[in-house]
């Protein structure tokens, strides 16, 4: 923790609230316009809480709430909290994609702390994109700020079974596709999986990410873990408010806590977790904002490493609440702590080996030992050859063992709208053996990176039992799902990438083992359906899409905007 203790007239909100001149009497006045009294705001520093809330964002319904446990802790200590609304990012409901607006949050996050006078921030968020958004711009922006975590909804029941959001609806759309399940069972399902507020209850993306910046020290310790549903998530919230508030006074910021060391441990943790594959981008993005070198090698480098130790689906049996009652990120980390430095420091203000003390592990099968791990496969294996030279991704702990060394036949199809239209065709001419090809669903080329990354098993092949097959895009992929699928294929198609030059028949090899992907056609005949191809048309050429068609990095740089990744930090706002 840092020592030293500002003086009120050292914080930023002051260059609003005590100048002596009629900007700051404007300032004084228009906060009297809603009805507070002086003393109330003057003299003391001013906490933002910016809130993803929104009625189109059920796994952030309770977040009204939180931010008012945030003010109560807030005004209890001496200070004048500050709610402001930002985007929210809503899973499922949010179309094209998430992912197309998460550096509109990022950008928006860094702006309004930017243009107002706040000295420090508490982040609500959970759901996939706003917790890499958020922090996104709280990391550029460099004020106090502390993440407070949507926390994961309760466990789903049916019928005896335990479902989990997400990996679960795809399973038994499967099913109810292969004549398996009703047209009434199906029905019955939707009201099952998704019982409570919080977030997906499986090790998707929203977990993944609160754990991996949970592990970095961006939280209160253990607070990812937390469901949503329980009476500890609404008293974590208001300790969020208190701790920031000391944090404003030592002037703890991001820039004092992220160090390489913060995100490798974050990059151990999302290993263990068998994390989501879209957490490979967003470590990324968050490293490359914070100014510190990470890269799709070091991922891979951690994967080998750690094993898969949280049983929970989609690689293993279990759901969140079931991790939180087995001791939490907490006990996960207890775990890998001879591959952790314990000397990271965090928004407690101490190290991680401090905030770990007395952590424990009250169930071995759902946070195993180091050496009983859930699988035998990695959380995360990087690809390279020449089909993907800078890189694709796949998930070998939700891959079938028998697909991830592979050689077939390339079934292609040119954007998300053919692969509906033919997938289930009964004449086209697919086998297990077959790789299913989706192109343009990239960054630039979808655009946005949807999670169409898991095709679709075709019909036909579904009702002969198949399950599973070697799937390969430039998409992303749920971390709800699973199956033998390779992602973030960079370069893209939609910028002549080789996903772009690839045809039906061609044969393609898979070999996780050697970390290899390869298109099996001579260089020759590469070369010369390279010098045929030509760029497609931006899809879109108005407003924020066409903005981020120009600006969106590739995958294996996070899909960030270059000119928030590159640019200089910008300078206080000048007060007229």
């Amino acid at each position: 923790m840092k020592e030293q203790r500002r003086k009120i007239e050292e914080l930023r909100s002051q260059r609003w609230y005590d100048s002596q001149d009629m900007r700051g009497f404007a300032h004084r006045q228009r906060t009297q316009q809603m009805g507070l009294r002086r003393e109330e705001f003057m003299g003391k520093p001013v906490v933002g809480i910016i809130n993803t809330w929104s009625d189109l964002s059920p796994c952030h319904a309770h977040l009204r709430d939180r931010a008012e446990a945030v003010k109560r802790a807030v005004w209890a200590g001496g200070g004048y909290p500050v709610e402001l609304p930002a985007l929210s990012l809503g899973e499922v409901l949010v179309k094209p994609t998430t992912m197309l607006y998460r550096n509109f949050l990022a950008m928006e996050a860094e702006e309004l702390l930017r243009c107002h006078p706040i000295d420090g921030v508490v982040l609500l968020g959970g759901c996939d994109k706003t917790t890499p958004a958020l922090l996104m711009g709280a990391i550029s922006m460099d004020i106090p700020a502390i993440f407070c975590p949507a926390g994961p909804m309760l466990n789903g029941k049916w019928r005896g079974q335990t479902l989990g959001a997400g990996t679960h609806t795809r399973k038994y759309w499967d099913e109810l596709r292969s004549g398996n399940i009703t047209q009434e069972e199906w029905v019955d399902l939707e009201s099952r999986m998704t019982r409570s507020n919080g977030t997906c209850n499986t090790m998707g993306t929203a977990s993944t990410m609160t754990s991996i910046v949970d592990a970095m020290g961006l939280t209160l310790p253990g607070a990812s873990s937390i469901p949503a549903a329980d009476a500890a998530h609404i008293r974590m919230a208001s300790a969020c408010g208190s701790r920031l508030l000391e944090m404003i006074w030592e002037d703890l910021k991001p820039s004092d806590i992220l160090t390489r060391a913060n995100f490798i441990n974050g990059a151990k943790c999302y290993m263990a977790l068998g994390g989501s594959t879209n957490a490979a981008i967003h470590l990324i993005a968050l490293a490359r904002r914070a100014r510190v070198e990470l890269t799709l090698g070091d991922l891979d480098a951690v994967a080998r490493e750690i094993p898969v130790l949280s049983n929970i689906f989609p690689s293993g049996q279990y759901l969140m609440e079931d991790f939180y009652y087995a001791g939490g990120l907490p006990a996960l980390l207890t775990r890998l702590a001879p591959h952790l430095d314990l000397g990271t420091t965090s928004v407690s203000g101490r190290t991680l080996g401090e905030d770990l003390a007395g952590a424990e592990c009250y169930n071995d099968d759902v946070i195993r030992p180091l050496d009983k791990p859930v699988c035998a496969g990695a959380a995360l294996a990087v690809l390279r050859g020449n089909l993907a030279p800078r890189g694709a991704v796949i998930k070998p702990s939700s891959a079938d063992p028998r697909l991830v060394k592979h050689r077939g036949r390339a079934i292609v199809f040119d954007n998300h709208a053919d692969l509906v239209a033919r997938i289930d065709d009964p004449e086209l001419e697919v086998t297990a053996d077959s790789v299913l090809v989706l192109r343009q669903a990239g960054p630039k080329g979808a655009p946005g990176m949807p999670e169409w990354g898991a095709l679709p098993i075709p019909k036909k092949l579904l009702a002969q039992g198949v399950r599973d097959m070697v799937r390969l895009s430039d998409a992303r992929m749920s971390g709800t799902h699973y199956g033998t699928c390779v992602l973030h294929i960079a370069p893209e198609s939609a910028v002549g990438g080789p996903l772009a030059l690839v045809r039906d028949g061609d044969e393609i090899e898979l070999d996780v083992a050697a970390r290899r992907l390869a298109l099996c056609v001579d260089e020759a005949e590469l070369e010369a359906r390279r010098q045929a191809w030509r760029a497609p048309s931006p899809r879109i050429d108005r407003g924020y899409t066409a903005l981020y068609q120009e600006h969106v990095t590739q995958a294996d740089l996070g899909c960030d905007f270059d000119i928030l990744q590159d640019g200089q930090r910008q300078d206080e706002p000048e007060i007229f």
